[in-house]
């Protein structure tokens, strides 16, 4: 079944239902189409240039199907590993498991990090999204106390110093680095990765600040600052 709902000007952007797959489609000023599946949900996006007409886009997803549902029993399957909410479950901090006790009360939500794991406490009727929300502002204040220290330390053995810092989710990078602002974004992602990816990370933003490219230059740079980079590289995107 196709159907298809408009949600946008010009219909740059649609909604499109194939084999009871919903697909949001956008319309961009791109040369080839690209397909994506994003997490926590599993939803599917697929961008497509102007030209590109929706019978075109319907085969493309049609082609891709099993792709997409391989894809999105992935996403679920490892976000439900690394986000088990329910009381017994676990959430993933610093590389590590840690257990989950669910405590229903009435007030603010708010989780705290005890010697036990996690004690979560939210009011009843707190949707999962709701959830998600809470443990990510939970993450990223972690991340202001940590990433501080790394800066401190870092920053006097590169040579080079930020102006400013933050903190975003980001679908496709760890982090980014403004050479011009002298600002650095770091993935929230990053307070589920081991503390050697996070610092990892860091270091391979600031050194953005003598290199703008991944070039020999670079590598060479964060072989001096940080000997077994490499390795650090591979456990992060392993993880």
């Amino acid at each position: 079944m196709r159907r298809f709902f408009s949600t946008g000007n010009n219909n740059r952007t649609q909604e499109i239902i194939v084999a009871g797959v919903n697909v949001k489609i956008t319309r961009k000023k791109i040369k080839n189409l690209n397909l994506s599946v994003r997490p926590p949900e599993g939803n599917v996006s697929l961008s497509i240039p102007y030209h590109c007409s929706n019978a075109e886009a319907i085969q493309f997803i049609q082609n891709n199907l099993p792709w997409i549902c391989s894809k999105q029993d992935e996403v679920r399957q490892k976000f439900q590993k690394n986000n088990n909410f329910e009381d017994g479950g676990s959430v993933r901090y610093l590389g590590q498991d840690i257990a989950v006790k669910i405590e229903y009360k009435m007030g603010r939500n708010k989780i705290d990090l005890t010697q036990g794991g996690f004690v979560i406490r939210i009011s009843p009727g707190t949707t999962e999204q709701e959830k998600i929300k809470l443990l990510d502002n939970w993450y990223r204040s972690e991340l202001k106390k940590i990433i501080p220290r790394l800066l401190a330390k870092w920053q006097p053995i590169v040579g080079k110093e930020v102006d400013e810092w933050g903190i975003r989710k980001m679908r496709t990078r760890w982090g980014t680095c403004n050479i011009a602002a002298k600002r650095i974004w770091l993935n929230l992602e990053l307070a589920k990765k081991n503390p050697d990816a996070l610092e990892y990370v860091v270091v391979h933003e600031l050194t953005h600040l003598h290199e703008r490219y991944h070039n020999a230059h670079f590598k060479q740079l964060m072989t001096q600052f940080l000997p077994d980079w490499k390795e650090r590289k591979i456990r992060l995107n392993l993880e």
